[in-house]
């Protein structure tokens, strides 16, 4: 597999169904997982949180002082802090909103040429550096 945006999260925009946008934070801000891909296979049907939440490791980080120019999302790099659990090989970004997770939307899909995986967590911070053009670009 290589790095991909979710389609659905493109539909959404398009549709004018997205309930959460990228520049957002806390509550509804974007925020990215730590995934073991021997519990998650991606898949351009995916759309919300609940597809990945079985093959979350650790604590979902917000991605802050986020910038979106000319389609290029950017963040500072995050830090999963005393990370326990299975290898993490992905990293999925998600738009967090008040809602449920079912209502969560999935954006970005890394396992790929990401400083810092696969990470084999023991009680460790998991730091992720980000690629020094930016993190996702539309």
């Amino acid at each position: 597999m290589a790095n991909k945006r979710y389609p659905k999260w493109g539909e959404a925009i398009i549709q004018g169904t997205a309930s959460a946008a990228l520049n957002g934070t806390g509550a509804t801000g974007v925020y990215a997982a730590l995934i073991d891909l021997a519990l998650y296979t991606y898949s351009d049907a995916h759309e919300f949180h609940s597809s990945i939440s079985a093959a979350i490791v650790g604590t979902p980080q917000e991605i802050t002082s986020k910038t979106y120019v000319n389609g290029l999302l950017d963040g500072l790099d995050v830090t999963f802090p005393t990370v326990t659990g299975a290898t993490c090989e992905a990293i999925v970004l998600f738009i967090k909103n008040a809602g449920a997770d079912t209502t969560w939307r999935l954006y970005a899909f890394f396992d790929s040429g990401v400083v810092g995986l696969p990470a084999t967590p023991s009680g460790i911070d998991v730091p992720v550096t980000w690629h020094a053009s930016g993190i996702v670009q539309n």
